[in-house]
């Protein structure tokens, strides 16, 4: 996320990547942040992880506001919603059920992780369709205009499925979305930096993308 503003925003930054271990931060990578939150910015004296609180920081201490809808914008509650909506739901909810894969499903034998596993599925599905319905009216997701609240969603869409997989071939909006969102310069300098083995055309087609060892991202810029 913090990548694709950097490049968006066209901010100088110096980037170190760790290679997860295997899925989790390494230890090295925990020196930054004790929680081992990626993606991890300095600035200066000031060293911040959460990808919110990283977006919304660039956004408003370098990118002078720009990418960013301000009260009384008429787009402004929207992409307060979508803003909002990456982690607080969607990625969220990745990271749930991809916990309850990795703990096995059903193995207290009592059909309970069967049913969590489903309802998870039921709420997916609202969730994209609410995504794509929204898409179907407006080419991003504020409104008229692309916004942060794009690149904050749009991890969830493309790297998350490298670990949770799921498909996209219900929703033609979303896929479209993702097409406009692929052809940006910012988008694809930051993926070729940041992970020039993921292939942009699989990231956002409609089919999971396969599984190699994404990075874990920790930029810095001097003052």
């Amino acid at each position: 996320m913090t990548l694709i503003l950097c490049e968006e925003l066209g901010i100088e930054y110096d980037l170190r990547k760790y290679n997860r271990s295997p899925l989790l931060a390494p230890p090295e990578f925990k020196t930054l942040h004790p929680l081992g939150s990626a993606p991890v910015i300095e600035d200066g004296e000031v060293k911040l992880a959460e990808s919110g609180a990283c977006v919304e920081y660039i956004a408003q201490t370098h990118g002078k506001g720009r990418l960013v809808i301000a009260p009384g914008h008429k787009d402004y509650a929207q992409y307060l919603y979508w803003f909002h909506f990456a982690n607080a739901s969607l990625q969220s909810a990745l990271m749930r059920d991809l916990a309850l894969k990795i703990a096995g499903g059903t193995s207290d034998g009592t059909g309970r992780s069967s049913d969590i596993s489903k309802r998870f599925k039921e709420k997916l599905s609202i969730m994209l369709t609410m995504m794509d319905d929204r898409l179907a009216t407006v080419p991003w997701l504020a409104g008229d205009q692309f916004s942060a609240a794009d690149i904050m969603v749009v991890c969830c869409l493309t790297t998350m499925r490298c670990f949770n997989p799921y498909d996209l071939g219900e929703y033609e909006n979303i896929l479209a979305y993702l097409a406009r969102v692929s052809a940006r310069d910012g988008y694809r300098q930051a993926r070729q930096k940041g992970d020039p083995e993921l292939d942009i055309g699989l990231l956002a087609g409609a089919a999971p993308p396969p599984s190699p060892q994404p990075t874990l991202v920790h930029a810095t810029q001097d003052q």
